[in-house]
């Protein structure tokens, strides 16, 4: 029997046991496997953490937005902006947290129906992984404007 659950966080559909966090973990496996998967792991990660924004702190869902404008958007590279924000991310300067505490859980201003999911790629398999991770950084951007949360 195929059985189905959803992620009470990002509303994303999946198999049997597979959980949200089990497909972040496939990803990880297969860019520790095949070096070239690491290509996208900036975008890999930071779509988990934006589709799961509780897992942030609303400071790091604001620049969590702001990266993924900047990577999908700007077409900025992941060394341009770790450049640009060494000072500002640095935590000998910055005054805020990344990582979500108990009393500041990131969160969106308007509900965001998700078109992509971490599953999604993890159905797709390992031979198309830098296509559906790409892709699922740019529908997630397309959703989040047109969410007016960016």
């Amino acid at each position: 029997m195929d059985t189905k659950q959803t992620c009470s966080e990002c509303g994303a559909v999946l198999d049997g046991d597979m959980t949200c966090e089990s497909c972040f973990h496939q990803m990880l496996f297969w860019e520790n496997e095949n070096a070239a998967n690491w290509a996208v792991h900036h975008l890999m990660v930071l779509c988990y953490y934006l589709q799961h924004p509780t897992l942030y702190s609303q400071d790091g869902v604001t620049v969590g937005k702001g990266l993924l404008t900047a990577f999908v958007k700007e077409g900025r590279s992941p060394a341009e902006m770790r450049e640009a924000n060494r000072d500002r991310v640095n935590s000998k300067n910055r005054n805020w947290k990344i990582t979500a505490r108990p009393d500041d859980k990131g969160s969106y201003a308007n509900p965001v129906i998700w078109r992509m999911y971490a599953a999604d790629v993890v159905r797709g398999g390992e031979p198309q992984y830098l296509d559906n991770v790409r892709s699922w950084a740019k529908s997630m951007y397309e959703d989040l404007v047109a969410t007016n949360n960016i």
